[in-house]
């Protein structure tokens, strides 16, 4: 068969340009130490390992959340742990203060202490992260949520946003209590009433005022507020916002007064005059409690001998027990959190190694291999570079 000069030029220039490019492409593979960089070199592979590398940048996002979340709930459990000490503090203020040996001036400054510590409280309220937001404001995370007012009231300014930040496909993780919830929301120590002393003279206390039974509960027929009177210690009227009367007579001391689907029951033994009114209200904040337990402290040398002080002495420190176990329940629910994110965080340690290995077995190169591969390719790229040399050369003068 004949060879022109062309077609020798053409078919030797199309293979060496073949064995360079594929000496090229392993001196790629050599110095990226990887076996598929590309598509061509194994489709299926390629398809594979860009599955891996999907999953594992996920993973990798998760792993960032997962850092911010556990901060957050972490910065949420370590301030409401301190403010359960701010109320503890102040409780035992509160025994100080009920202490008779105490002067007026002893007890005015229990009441300076019992100011300093709402500010500290209140400062653990405005709460800020490292980013700069404000942890129990809800979405309103720029503005301190709770401002205090001159009478030592505090005002709730956010919302009850909770902001979630994504730790795993399925999982998500709050990364904020809305400050209505912790500090607002506190269960009433008495039930679903609180209760107004309008004239004690024997010292009853309102123990539990609670809606027991709903069904018979008509707030339009039978609307708040309600009024109890005794006019003897044993009968005992009440009447409702719209002036219906209920009677009770042969009140006992101790029993459970039942009205309307209500159920209210008595501490102590009334005297006639006594009266007391019910305001429907199921959560008392923390803040109006640490209120009145400083107004409770400044006005207690003027009240001294009034049984109402004792009264509402009691009630203050009931409702600052539940004033901690609700906070106690708030960090409960962080810590929650934080198990969930640790065992999140140990799921994802385990996925990532294997997703590393499968991702390594497909990608990563054989470097002694490679490197006897590469040997070869050049060796028979300069033979045939040499022969092409040799061959173009050549004429019938040589044989003649």
């Amino acid at each position: 068969m004949r060879v022109s000069t062309a077609q020798f030029y053409i078919q030797s220039g199309l293979k060496m340009s073949d064995q360079q490019s594929s000496l090229n492409e392993q001196a790629n593979k050599i110095s990226s130490g990887k076996q598929v960089v590309t598509a061509k070199d194994d489709a299926v592979a390629y398809g594979t390992l860009a599955g891996y590398k999907n999953d594992l940048a996920n993973i990798d996002k998760y792993q960032r959340n997962i850092t911010q979340a556990e901060n957050h709930n972490s910065l949420i459990d370590t301030t409401l742990a301190s403010a359960e000490g701010m109320i503890n503090e102040l409780k035992d203020l509160m025994l100080q203060a009920n202490n008779g040996a105490y002067t007026a001036d002893d007890l005015a400054a229990i009441g300076k202490q019992a100011s300093q510590n709402l500010q500290q409280i209140l400062g653990i309220a405005n709460t800020q992260d490292p980013s700069g937001s404000y942890v129990f404001a809800g979405y309103q995370i720029d503005d301190a949520p709770f401002a205090l007012q001159a009478d030592n009231s505090v005002n709730y300014r956010g919302d009850n946003g909770v902001r979630e930040l994504q730790i795993a496909k399925n999982v998500s993780i709050a990364t904020n209590q809305s400050g209505e919830q912790v500090f607002e929301k506190v269960p009433n120590a008495i039930g679903d009433f609180s209760a107004t002393y309008n004239s004690n003279s024997s010292g009853i206390a309102v123990e539990r005022a609670v809606v027991a039974d709903a069904s018979s509960y008509n707030s339009v027929a039978n609307p708040a507020d309600f009024t109890f009177e005794f006019s003897t210690a044993t009968d005992l009227s009440i009447t409702d916002g719209a002036g219906n009367v209920t009677n009770i007579a042969d009140y006992a001391p101790g029993q459970t007064i039942a009205f309307n689907g209500i159920e209210v029951k008595l501490s102590g033994n009334p005297l006639p005059g006594d009266n007391f009114s019910l305001t429907p209200e199921q959560n008392v904040g923390i803040f109006e409690t640490i209120k009145s337990a400083i107004d409770w402290i400044n006005n207690k040398a003027s009240g001294e001998e009034d049984p109402q002080v004792q009264v509402d002495y009691n009630q203050i420190l009931n409702q600052l027990g539940d004033s901690i176990n609700h906070l106690t329940s708030s960090r409960a629910e962080s810590g929650i959190n934080l198990q969930v994110i640790d065992r999140q965080k140990s799921n994802h340690l385990d996925t990532e190694l294997y997703l590393t290995s499968g991702k390594s077995s497909i990608e990563d190169l054989d470097i002694a291999k490679a490197y006897s591969t590469f040997e070869q390719s050049k060796v028979a790229l300069q033979a045939a570079q040499q022969t092409f040399t040799q061959v173009q050369g050549l004429t019938l003068f040589n044989y003649i």
